[in-house]
């Protein structure tokens, strides 16, 4: 995607691979891809009056939330997870009963406490193309944190069908993200992240680590953590767990 960025491709380009064989997570690991799960990537062009082109992630993250939450049946009424607002959802029988969806900064998605899904974005210009891995059929075993997959609670959608839902509320967040500013963005993803006060751990790019208390996204996006002291720290960049 990104050589097709360079050369002209236009907005709302969409690719999904079967498998891959060089997929990559965040800071260049290695991402695991059985065919059955979902490898996508979609292209953004940047305007001049968009909001910072980093706050895709938040746009990324409130899409794929609502997408997979068309295939997995809340824990309660209202609760996290529960899919598109005003949206009468899918036909398909939910994935999984009773288990929550919840977005884990900067932008995984957590089912049942354990990681669903991973997104990553990377930069050529004015493009920016945003990389969205899904665990519908497979996931890993044996990794150093909870992983799991739509299949693991229940039957889970096609790739191919699943984009098509996920094509269509990124299309929808990303013209709410640039008439409306970043703010209705952020609001959703607070409403559908873990609690404010629950326990994490950042993992910093040199090496360090934080522990705090959630304690939601500064005007930018960046994650804030309540720190034992009483103060705050804002982390722009690292991996984030829960404690």
């Amino acid at each position: 995607m990104l050589g097709l960025a360079q050369v002209g491709a236009a907005e709302g380009l969409w690719l999904r691979a079967e498998r891959q064989t060089g997929g990559r997570g965040r800071q260049g690991r290695v991402w695991e891809s059985p065919a059955g799960n979902l490898y996508a990537s979609t292209l953004v062009r940047l305007r001049p009056n968009d909001p910072e082109a980093a706050t895709l992630a938040l746009v990324a993250a409130v899409a794929l939330q609502e997408a997979v939450g068309t295939y997995v049946a809340p824990a309660e009424a209202g609760a996290v997870g529960s899919g598109a607002i005003g949206s009468p959802g899918n036909a398909a029988a939910p994935a999984s009963a009773g288990a929550t969806v919840v977005i884990k900064w900067p932008n995984d998605l957590l089912l049942g406490g354990a990681k669903l899904s991973g997104i990553l974005l990377e930069r050529t210009g004015d493009a920016v193309v945003i990389g969205m891995g899904v665990n519908l059929a497979h996931h890993p075993e044996r990794l150093d944190r909870p992983v799991t997959s739509l299949a693991a609670h229940g039957p889970a959608p096609a790739p191919a069908e699943f984009i098509e839902t996920l094509a269509e509320g990124f299309a929808r967040w990303l013209g709410l993200w640039r008439g409306q500013g970043l703010g209705p963005v952020r609001a959703r993803w607070l409403e559908r992240a873990h609690p404010s006060g629950t326990p994490l751990t950042a993992r910093l790019p040199d090496g360090s680590a934080v522990d705090g208390l959630f304690d939601g996204l500064d005007a930018g996006g960046a994650l804030v953590l309540r720190l034992a002291d009483g103060g705050r720290r804002v982390i722009h960049a690292g991996d984030v767990f829960l404690i």
